[in-house]
Protein backbone atom coordinates (compact mmCIF):
# COMPACT_ATOMS: atom_id res chain seq x y z
CA UNK A 1 0.00 0.00 0.00
CA UNK A 2 1.29 3.46 -0.93
CA UNK A 3 -0.37 6.65 0.35
CA UNK A 4 0.64 9.83 -1.93
CA UNK A 5 -0.01 13.38 0.13
CA UNK A 6 0.08 16.40 -1.65
CA UNK A 7 -1.70 19.69 -1.67
CA UNK A 8 0.48 21.37 0.87
CA UNK A 9 2.71 24.97 -0.03
CA UNK A 10 2.99 28.36 1.58
CA UNK A 11 0.25 30.57 2.68
CA UNK A 12 -0.68 33.79 4.90
CA UNK A 13 -2.50 33.54 7.76
CA UNK A 14 -6.39 33.10 7.06
CA UNK A 15 -5.78 31.64 4.01
CA UNK A 16 -7.11 27.77 2.82
CA UNK A 17 -5.81 24.81 1.38
CA UNK A 18 -7.14 21.37 0.56
CA UNK A 19 -4.80 18.03 1.02
CA UNK A 20 -5.25 14.98 -0.63
CA UNK A 21 -3.87 11.79 0.24
CA UNK A 22 -4.25 8.99 -3.17
CA UNK A 23 -3.82 5.12 -2.17
CA UNK A 24 -2.56 2.72 -4.42
CA UNK A 25 -2.40 -0.84 -3.95
CA UNK A 26 -5.67 -1.41 -2.05
CA UNK A 27 -9.08 0.86 -1.28
CA UNK A 28 -9.81 2.78 0.83
CA UNK A 29 -13.35 2.33 0.91
CA UNK A 30 -13.17 -0.49 4.18
CA UNK A 31 -10.39 1.59 5.61
CA UNK A 32 -10.20 4.50 8.35
CA UNK A 33 -8.24 7.14 7.28
CA UNK A 34 -6.55 9.92 9.59
CA UNK A 35 -4.39 12.77 9.37
CA UNK A 36 -1.48 13.93 11.61
CA UNK A 37 0.93 16.87 11.69
CA UNK A 38 4.57 17.00 12.99
CA UNK A 39 6.10 20.30 13.63
CA UNK A 40 10.09 20.31 13.36
CA UNK A 41 11.35 19.19 17.08
CA UNK A 42 7.78 18.07 18.22
CA UNK A 43 5.93 14.59 18.31
CA UNK A 44 3.10 13.57 15.39
CA UNK A 45 -0.35 14.78 16.41
CA UNK A 46 -3.52 14.06 15.51
CA UNK A 47 -5.53 16.10 13.30
CA UNK A 48 -8.84 14.49 12.13
CA UNK A 49 -9.67 10.78 11.14
CA UNK A 50 -12.78 9.41 9.58
CA UNK A 51 -13.87 5.63 9.29
CA UNK A 52 -15.32 3.65 6.78
CA UNK A 53 -18.54 5.46 6.80
CA UNK A 54 -17.82 8.82 5.83
CA UNK A 55 -20.51 10.27 8.64
CA UNK A 56 -17.67 9.20 11.41
CA UNK A 57 -15.29 12.43 11.20
CA UNK A 58 -13.75 13.45 14.63
CA UNK A 59 -11.15 16.39 15.16
CA UNK A 60 -8.66 17.55 17.40
CA UNK A 61 -9.86 20.41 19.28
CA UNK A 62 -7.26 22.74 17.56
CA UNK A 63 -8.40 22.45 14.35
CA UNK A 64 -12.44 21.41 15.09
CA UNK A 65 -14.56 24.05 13.04
CA UNK A 66 -11.32 24.80 11.01
CA UNK A 67 -10.84 21.71 9.24
CA UNK A 68 -12.86 18.62 7.40
CA UNK A 69 -12.03 15.80 6.61
CA UNK A 70 -13.66 13.74 3.56
CA UNK A 71 -13.28 11.09 1.90
CA UNK A 72 -14.30 9.92 -2.24
CA UNK A 73 -13.85 6.47 -2.09
CA UNK A 74 -14.09 6.13 -5.94
CA UNK A 75 -11.14 8.26 -6.61
CA UNK A 76 -9.59 5.60 -3.64
CA UNK A 77 -8.38 9.63 -2.10
CA UNK A 78 -8.82 11.49 1.29
CA UNK A 79 -8.97 15.05 1.29
CA UNK A 80 -7.94 17.46 4.64
CA UNK A 81 -9.80 20.80 3.88
CA UNK A 82 -8.04 23.65 6.04
CA UNK A 83 -9.57 26.98 6.27
CA UNK A 84 -8.71 29.69 8.58
CA UNK A 85 -5.28 28.57 8.46
CA UNK A 86 -3.21 29.71 11.86
CA UNK A 87 0.54 30.38 12.09
CA UNK A 88 0.44 27.62 14.94
CA UNK A 89 -0.82 25.04 11.62
CA UNK A 90 2.09 25.17 10.41
CA UNK A 91 3.97 21.55 10.15
CA UNK A 92 4.71 18.08 7.77
CA UNK A 93 1.03 16.94 7.46
CA UNK A 94 1.02 13.54 7.37
CA UNK A 95 -1.92 10.58 6.15
CA UNK A 96 -2.28 7.50 7.36
CA UNK A 97 -4.34 4.36 7.30
CA UNK A 98 -6.22 1.83 9.61
CA UNK A 99 -7.78 -1.28 8.14
CA UNK A 100 -9.04 -1.36 12.38
CA UNK A 101 -9.46 1.30 14.49
CA UNK A 102 -11.60 2.01 17.49
CA UNK A 103 -12.40 5.46 18.54
CA UNK A 104 -10.34 5.21 21.44
CA UNK A 105 -7.16 5.28 19.53
CA UNK A 106 -7.96 7.38 17.04
CA UNK A 107 -4.99 9.73 17.70
CA UNK A 108 -2.68 6.85 18.38
CA UNK A 109 0.27 6.75 15.67
CA UNK A 110 0.66 3.23 15.95
CA UNK A 111 -2.59 2.14 15.14
CA UNK A 112 -2.20 3.40 12.35
CA UNK A 113 -0.38 0.85 9.60
CA UNK A 114 0.76 2.96 6.46
CA UNK A 115 1.65 6.49 6.23
CA UNK A 116 2.00 8.74 3.66
CA UNK A 117 5.23 10.64 2.91
CA UNK A 118 4.55 14.04 4.23
CA UNK A 119 3.60 17.47 2.44
CA UNK A 120 5.04 21.07 4.04
CA UNK A 121 2.01 23.21 5.37
CA UNK A 122 3.81 26.88 6.23
CA UNK A 123 1.84 29.33 7.37
CA UNK A 124 3.32 33.33 7.33
CA UNK A 125 1.52 35.76 10.10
Amino acid sequence: VQLQASGGGLVQAGDSLRLSCAAAGRTLSGASMAWFRQAPGEERHFVAAIFRSASNTYYADSVKGRFTISRDNAKNTVYLQMNSLKPDDTAAYYCALAPRLIYSNIGVPSEYDYWGQGTQVTVSS
